[in-house]
């Protein structure tokens, strides 16, 4: 399976924020579309970070609230794992609890065109695991 078979059930929406936005406009954007996280994008479909809720109580917790009137670049994660659509799942939640990440960012020559999350990878597992039950099931039953 690859993260294209992914994609096609999930789709490819992605919410990004720039750089200069403040951690505050971040979280109201976490709010907003119910996500964990957020690519980090200058424009052009650049990504140049994500950031994530846990960064921002991390970071609440160590400088204070004060974080919330600063930049996002602040607090991002600037060196960002990234995946191509013809990767295979496999390999991708691997490195998912490898690196213990839970956004991975889907890319195509370079350009943002996907995000994908953990959930989104045990969900479409669940999937194919219920579809091969389903399939022994009826083959134990003829």
């Amino acid at each position: 399976m690859k993260i294209s078979d992914v994609l096609r059930t999930k789709g490819t929406d992605v919410v990004t924020v720039t750089p200069e936005a403040t951690v505050g406009e971040l979280l109201a954007l976490l709010a907003e579309h119910r996500i964990g996280a957020v690519v980090v994008s200058a424009g052009e479909g650049s990504v140049d970070g994500i950031v994530s809720e846990r960064d921002v109580v991390r970071r609440i917790h160590s400088d204070g609230i004060a974080v919330l009137d600063g930049p996002v670049s602040a607090i991002m994660t600037s060196e960002v794992h990234t995946c191509g659509e013809h990767d295979d799942i496999s390999d991708l939640e691997s490195e998912m609890t490898e690196r213990r990440i839970r956004h991975v960012p889907v890319v195509r020559e370079g350009q943002l065109v996907a995000i994908v999350s953990i959930g989104d990878v045990v969900k479409h597992r669940i999937r194919d695991l219920a579809a091969e039950r389903d399939q022994l099931e009826a083959y134990i039953t003829q």
